[in-house]
């Protein structure tokens, strides 16, 4: 086998083999849109020294006239494939300079099929002799096609797109890529173009054309630059690696449990910690319904919720829910996530940490219970003070039914008794008896010990409820009770006995504050009103002496008082009470006299 023939068999069978090994590179990257031109490069360079050594072992002019037509179409397909490349691997800002050389071409390919015997002869006279790696080749001898200019002129366009590339890749910082890449490119384009052109309009006469050799060139170095980034994505992806070990060991030191789910295909991949906290085996297959189907029933609508909230505002979203796990067992977790988007807008994955906070949930309940228990402690004191009031507020209809008991009985002693006088006294009976009920409901209300229990509330039913309590201590004091709710007040959320609770310390502790002083001058007003953005905002205001500068900032610390025989815990507790049902209660002194405490309630709706 002659020198010529291996040369050439070799740079096919080497184009070959790298268009085979990169194209499954692109198969399963579709966005490596240069590894796609460099294998479309390859093909058509192999194909070239293919055809090319058809030419160099030619022995009739028909056969090399028609070989060489079929040639320029994997020259066609090697600029598409260089200008491809040029473009997603180099700065490039002219697109249309490679637009306009590829339409040449494309249009030369026509007249390649339709003008002369090829684009490069109106005819070929005859085949001369040259020596090639010491072998008898063929080189033409004919008539030049005119045409041929257009083909050229389309390389030319090329090469220029290619140096306008080069200068922008060397501009924007990537130096080493312009020199060893686009400078190298626009080289073997331009070699291969002038070989060409000596050739073809007979300025080096009866010289064979090696165009493959230059396509050779093209596919080394854009393989080298292929490479260069191939070597630069496994340094990358080692570092990535160490990171990533570096990350799960912060994450199994602060206990972090880390997940990333793909969600085009739904699938999940985590930690081993978070498999732990969720109840998965290592190596389990995981998805988004085996996730769901592990949190706890009343909290995977509201953790559904916050995952398409933040989808819908390409945002990251927090949830507190608990899990219920294999063996039954509860845990409360806290998760931190955000999703991730594409160039459109599609969600292409999320990820995020999780967190066992059963512990911190756990005391929080007891610290919940705590509160309730002292809150509880502090209603019974609060009933204690107001029990000698209320047993005569429940003596008075309880006398009333006595002595309506007794006339009724006199009555019926009569011969005729009068059945109406009866029926009256009946009435008032019953009247007096759900009065003496009410009472004994209420206290039985206020002390006993309950959990929180949020509903939608009535102010001015709730307010009422307070004030009868308040009543028969108000009349005792000579303080005047003074209530201010509109009829059209909507109805907010809360736990009754706590909200009484807070009214009956407030008022209460304004009570106090007018002991001392002259009869005509003591009131406490109560009022309610709509805030737009708040809620509800109840105010306690008070004709007293006001709180003295010094201990406005701290009078709802706990155990400090203005009261000689306080304890200092009841505004603490009722503080508590207004924050935990989301409101914020507050204390200040009138512009006159005395002082007043707002606190707001959030809307039932």
């Amino acid at each position: 086998m002659n020198p010529v023939t291996v040369v050439w068999s070799m740079i096919a069978a080497a184009c070959l083999t790298l268009a085979a090994v990169h194209l499954p590179v692109w198969w399963r990257n579709r966005e490596a849109r240069a590894t796609l031109a460099f294998t479309l490069a390859a093909t058509s360079t192999a194909a070239i020294a293919i055809l090319e050594l058809q030419l160099l072992n030619s022995r009739s002019v028909a056969a090399y006239a028609e070989t060489l037509k079929w040639g320029h179409v994997p020259v066609a397909l090697m600029m598409i494939s260089l200008a491809a490349f040029a473009y997603h691997y180099l700065d490039a800002d002219w697109p249309w300079l490679a637009i306009g050389g590829l339409a040449l071409r494309l249009v030369s390919l026509v007249l390649d099929f339709t003008t002369g015997v090829n684009i490069n002869y109106l005819e070929i006279t005859r085949l001369h002799d040259f020596t090639l790696l010491g072998e008898r080749v063929a080189a033409p001898e004919g008539v030049p096609n005119p045409w041929m200019a257009i083909a050229q002129l389309g390389v030319i366009l090329l090469a220029l797109f290619l140096a306008r590339a080069t200068v922008m890749t060397w501009r924007r910082g990537r130096r080493a890529v312009a020199v060893f890449v686009g400078c190298s490119l626009t080289f073997y384009l331009a070699a291969g173009a002038c070989q060409a052109f000596l050739v073809y309009w007979g300025l080096v006469p009866a010289a064979p054309s090696t165009l493959s050799l230059f396509s050779l060139g093209v596919v080394v170095v854009m393989g080298y630059a292929l490479s260069v980034d191939l070597l630069r994505a496994r340094r990358l992806v080692l570092d990535l690696r160490e990171r990533e070990e570096e990350a799960n060991l912060a994450a199994d030191a602060a206990n972090l449990g880390i997940w990333t789910r793909y969600i085009a295909r739904d699938e999940i991949r985590a930690s081993d910690k978070w498999r732990e906290l969720f109840g998965f085996r290592p190596g389990e297959q995981v998805g988004t319904d085996q996730v769901l189907a592990r949190i706890h029933v009343d909290d995977r609508a509201t953790f559904a919720k916050r995952l398409t909230q933040a989808a819908r505002e390409h945002g990251g979203y927090q949830s507190e829910f608990r899990l219920v796990l294999p063996d039954g067992r509860l845990r409360w977790i806290a998760a931190l996530g955000r999703i991730d988007f594409d160039a459109r807008g599609r969600a292409l994955r999320s990820r995020g940490a999780c967190i066992d906070i059963t512990a911190r949930k756990n005391t929080e309940q007891e610290m919940l219970r705590l509160r309730q228990d002292i809150a509880h402690v502090s209603r019974v004191s609060v009933m204690g003070q107001l029990a000698s009031n209320l047993a005569h507020e429940i003596n008075q209809p309880l006398g009333a039914i006595l002595r309506n008991a007794e006339a009724a009985t006199l009555i019926l002693q009569k011969p005729a008794p009068d059945l109406q006088e009866i029926d009256a006294i009946l009435e008032d009976i019953r009247n007096d008896d759900q009065r003496a009920g009410e009472v004994v409901d209420r206290m039985r209300t206020m002390l006993r010990r309950r959990e929180l229990a949020m509903a939608p509330l009535d102010c001015g039913q709730v307010l009422g409820d307070v004030a009868a309590l308040l009543r028969a201590d108000a009349a005792a004091r000579h303080v005047g009770l003074e209530l201010a709710v509109p009829a059209d007040l909507p109805a907010v959320r809360g736990d009754r006995v706590q909200i009484q609770q807070v009214l009956l310390n407030l008022i209460l502790n304004a009570m106090d504050a007018l002991d001392g002083l002259d009869d005509q001058s003591r009131f406490v007003a109560v009022t309610a009103r709509r805030q737009e953005t708040q809620g509800v905002e109840i105010s306690v205001a008070d004709s007293g002496p006001g709180i003295p500068a010094d201990q406005l900032e701290r009078i709802f610390e706990p155990f400090v008082t203005t009261k000689t025989q306080g304890i200092g815990m009841g505004l603490s507790i009722s503080r508590g009470i207004v924050e935990t049902h989301g409101g914020r209660l507050r204390a200040e002194n009138n512009a006159g006299r005395g002082a007043t405490f707002r606190f707001t309630l959030p809307l039932a709706g």
